[in-house]
């Protein structure tokens, strides 16, 4: 990876002024443009580099299917400390000018959590905060709040300190879509029961998910952004490091290298984490404690980092229960939390809900109040 990162450093110049400047032999999107075409409604771009970087970094890999071997994943982190590098150069840059210790940033950058999670350590700044759509999305927030603050006049009073902005739905609603279904889950060996103790609902799903099923965990609005944040999940245990396996066995899907991400209740957050600040939006990767690793294998990656999401009671008082309740069982304050979808996006209504779970092999269903088992395949 040295030379790698020597090559990257040749083609991406840093200034003192905070800004960097490519080298443009590499690169002939100034010159030729860059093409683009649409195959089924995504966009497919052309190149957007030159001989030259081919020259330096290897030829590229001409579809998704060529196997990716060590050149590749060299090329990747390299990528990713370039990035840090000149990240951390403009955030110093930005402190030296302001001497300012709150940072907030946004843009598509801003989703690179890895970096994020390296901001207290190399760069003055004591407060972060990123919003959970932080990339195109936040362009339009960003748009809307210009013109309510600066065009109207109106005066800074919002906070956004949750992301559970989303459709939300009424249990009738939910009761009706479960009744259109009833007969297609019942033959696939399902019980549907209606649990109103919400104490009593986090209690069942926790000892499922302690006994190593997979949950689809539907509640509340939807969250505004990429990640799911509790109220559109799939839940397992971190404790049993099969679980990533599993997970992309039957549902996910994904490339092996990327991690499942932990929710930890907010008040835990240091006895896990080497740094003890909270991240509501899952947009950080801090490393985890040495001697807790062991306990959460399915969330810690090689490295031994964690892409958290801290969990407030006051935010999301019913998956901190749900956690609360995971803990009291298992002594461990944390879940496995992903996104409640199969290679689509994040389901949204019930209908999705029930569709996602009827052609997976998730365990259980918990939609809003009603708590639905496969009992057996039938």
């Amino acid at each position: 990876m040295t030379f790698t990162i020597d090559k990257m450093r040749e083609m991406v110049y840093l200034d003192s002024n905070g800004k960097f400047r490519l080298n443009l032999d590499y690169f002939i999107h100034h010159s030729e443009g860059v093409t683009m075409t649409w195959e089924g409604g995504e966009p497919q771009m052309g190149p957007v580099y030159s001989g030259e970087m081919e020259k330096a970094l290897g030829p590229a890999r001409q579809n998704r299917d060529e196997p990716i071997t060590k050149r590749h994943e060299d090329i990747a982190a390299s990528m990713q400390a370039m990035y840090e590098e000149a990240f951390f150069n403009l955030l110093n840059y930005v402190y030296e000018q302001t001497k300012t210790p709150v940072l907030c940033l946004a843009g598509g950058c801003a989703m690179n959590s890895v970096a994020n999670g390296k901001i207290f350590d190399k760069t003055p700044f004591q407060e972060v905060y990123i919003q959970a759509a932080a990339g195109d999305a936040g362009g339009a927030l960003g748009a809307a709040y210009y013109v309510w603050n600066q065009v109207l006049g109106n005066e800074r009073d919002f906070i956004m300190n949750t992301a559970y902005w989303g459709p939300g739905f009424l249990e009738a609603e939910v009761k009706d879509r479960i009744e259109e279904d009833r007969k297609e889950l019942e033959n696939i060996g399902c019980s549907i029961e209606k649990i109103d103790d919400q104490r009593e609902l986090c209690r069942r799903t926790s000892k499922e998910i302690a006994d190593g099923k997979i949950v689809g965990w539907f509640q509340g609005r939807m969250e505004w952004g990429p990640r799911a944040l509790g109220n559109r999940s799939i839940v397992v245990d971190p404790r049993r490091p099969e679980m990533k396996d599993v997970l992309n066995a039957r549902i996910k899907r994904r490339e092996p290298f990327r991690p499942f991400a932990p929710s930890i209740l907010l008040e835990k957050t240091g006895e896990y984490f080497e740094k003890d600040y909270p991240d509501p939006f899952m947009i950080k990767v801090y490393p985890i404690r040495p001697e807790k690793r062991s306990l959460i294998p399915a969330v810690t990656h090689v490295d031994g980092s964690g892409r958290l999401q801290t969990v407030k009671k006051e935010d999301n008082p019913l998956y901190w229960q749900l956690i609360k309740e995971f803990e009291n069982i298992t002594g461990v304050p944390v879940v496995l939390n992903t996104s409640f979808n199969e290679n689509e996006p994040i389901v949204c209504t019930p209908t999705e809900a029930l569709d996602c779970f009827l052609r997976t092999r998730m365990d259980v269903l918990v939609l809003g109040n009603f708590f639905i088992k496969r009992e057996s395949d039938a």
